[in-house]
């Protein structure tokens, strides 16, 4: 018989945020099998949801069924199909598409939870979980008699049930060596200890610090893979409160437009011309104004430079080889956007050179125009002006002058109408919708000199600088 691995989830703190018991025990009120929620339940939910859980914090969870002596069997399971509603929306992006990414290879998902079978049953099949390993009430009739059925599946106990029910829970032979499981929590070591891929996820301080030991990948469901963290918080975060003009660019005179188009909450992409070196730091500038985190597309040649490489993925950078036409980076990019992320490229892929840098028609490539039709979220164009006056192209670093600060606008429009039907025709909707945002010097015809021409090529270019440099097609992102 083949043998197949599995895909092992615990789900608080991992799937979920925080914990899923104040959804229950919401449930269970509203359907009148219990009291009022006490306020110490309501701290220790904030406690378990911080720092994570602990032998003394599991007493409760432990002594559970007692409470539940006489409910009627049915109507639990009523009052949990409204929780499996709630915790379905709870469930982080990035874990959901890590379930998809599983059962797509061919690998059962598994949840396995010291929770109750009773209250998580509804929510698996919702979410259309494989199998489930939880902890079984015992039943009389179509009561609950207060007892556990079996053995309270906490730390090497839930660990020992995924291992004796993995066979049957798969429908066929597993091997646990190339298997996964993902967990918060330290008492999760060995569920995580037994397989051949094991992630901490969101991990308390001793699972974390474990981590670091056995060399386990660490992540964090509500960020793609890679993005890092800091207590809690992203780079980006930590940063934001640095990012002002006044700061980051005082050798400019900035002006932002229309950052409210900008949506606050859920997924979009972010649309810009590039003009400049100096673009990257205008839109980052624009974007902290937000108060979001975004994901940027960037070349591979800056993210193969050592440090700063490692600091653009940490900080949620997608690296694109244009020589190598992959949608590697496509893939991720769209992953992002669907797990809510907000996305800025820009669609010229490079700063145009040459008379092309002059050309009032702007020309872009297809993979903000795919991104679109995959995802559906909305493009927002900027229209950027004046940057290459800061930082033209011809030079290694950016006019440092406080007395001469060029002017540099930054221009946010409306959502762009798009049809998702022929990438090329959106693409051009989108390089349109930016062009109107520009001030209507950019759409007049200019003749430039030598000097201007040389001004948009890199530093020691010795070429015809009355050449177009030749743009692959569209397809690329």
């Amino acid at each position: 018989m083949a043998r197949t691995g599995i895909a092992v989830f615990d789900l608080d703190r991992t799937l979920l945020t925080g914990s899923s018991a104040t959804v229950f025990g919401q449930a269970l009120t509203d359907a009148g099998l219990a009291g009022e929620t006490p306020a110490v339940a309501g701290l220790l939910a904030r406690v378990y949801e911080t720092f994570g859980e602990n032998w003394l914090m599991m007493q409760p969870a432990r002594l559970a069924s007692r409470r539940a002596t006489g409910w009627n069997v049915d109507a639990v399971a009523d009052a949990m199909e409204h929780a499996a509603v709630e915790l379905e929306r709870q469930v982080l992006p990035f874990a959901l598409q890590e379930i998809e990414m599983h059962q797509a290879a061919g690998r059962p998902v598994v949840l396995a939870t010291t929770s109750p079978r009773p209250f998580v049953q509804p929510f698996a099949d919702r979410l259309g979980i494989d199998g489930l390993v939880a902890t079984d009430w015992e039943r009389d009739g179509n009561e609950f008699t207060g007892r556990v059925d079996g053995e309270f599946l906490w730390g090497r106990a839930k660990a020992d049930a995924v291992a004796e029910r993995a066979d049957e829970l798969a429908g066929q032979q597993v091997d646990l060596r190339h298997s996964y499981a993902y967990s918060d929590s330290y008492f999760d070591a060995p569920l995580l200890d037994m397989v051949g891929h094991p992630v901490a996820v969101n991990p308390d301080l001793q699972l974390l610090a474990l981590a670091g030991i056995r060399g386990w990948p660490v992540r964090s469901f509500d960020r793609p893979e890679g993005v890092a963290s800091v207590a809690g918080l992203e780079l980006q975060d930590w940063m934001r409160p640095l990012m002002r003009p006044e700061l980051m660019a005082p050798n400019a005179q900035l002006e932002f437009d229309g950052i409210d188009n900008i949506p606050r909450s859920g997924p979009a992409i972010v649309v810009f011309n590039h003009r400049s070196y100096f673009d990257p730091l205008v839109m980052g500038l624009l974007l902290a104004k937000t108060g979001r985190n975004v994901r940027g597309l960037g070349k591979k040649e800056v993210f193969d430079v050592p440090l700063v490489g490692r600091i653009m993925k940490a900080a949620g950078g997608i690296r694109v080889d244009r020589g190598t036409g992959s949608d590697e980076p496509l893939d991720a990019a769209v992953n992002a956007v669907r797990g809510g992320d907000l996305l800025m490229l820009a669609p010229q892929g490079t700063i145009p050179r040459g008379p092309a840098f002059f050309d009032p028609v702007l020309k872009g490539r297809w993979g903000a125009a795919r991104l679109a039709a995959a995802t559906k979220a909305p493009v927002i164009p900027v229209g950027l002006w004046g940057t290459e006056r800061v930082w033209p192209r011809s030079a290694r670093m950016p006019k440092m002058s406080m007395t001469d600060r060029p002017r540099v606008s930054a221009t946010v429009g409306e959502p762009v109408a798009l049809k998702y039907k022929s990438p090329d025709k959106d693409t051009k909707r989108i390089m349109t919708a930016i062009s109107e945002l520009l001030p209507p010097e950019s759409r007049d015809e200019h003749d430039p000199t030598e000097e201007e021409l040389l001004a948009t090529f890199p530093p020691g270019y010795r070429g015809d600088p009355t050449a177009e440099a030749d743009r692959r097609p569209g397809t690329d992102t």
